[in-house]
């Protein structure tokens, strides 16, 4: 998905892989800026969530429960 809307976010990836965000970042959930190779995002209530090219996830924002620990994902695909 190249855009998604959290409850105060918004994050969208551009044509070269970069993410750019605008809205709350109260939680840091817009702190994306250096985020590249970027395939796909998803924006949580005060979370934001990226999937790179190759299959590893990166997460920025709240983690009050744990929801951006992601370290050990790969191998992650679009459907």
């Amino acid at each position: 998905m190249a855009l998604s809307a959290g409850s105060y976010h918004t994050v969208g990836v551009t044509a070269s892989g970069r993410v750019i965000a605008a809205g709350d970042n109260s939680y840091g959930q817009c702190a994306v800026g250096d985020w590249r190779d970027i395939v796909a995002v998803a924006a949580g209530s005060t979370h934001t969530l990226g999937l790179r090219a190759n299959g590893t996830v990166v997460t920025a924002g709240n983690n009050a429960d744990k929801q951006c620990e992601v370290d050990a994902w790969s191998g992650v695909q679009l459907p």
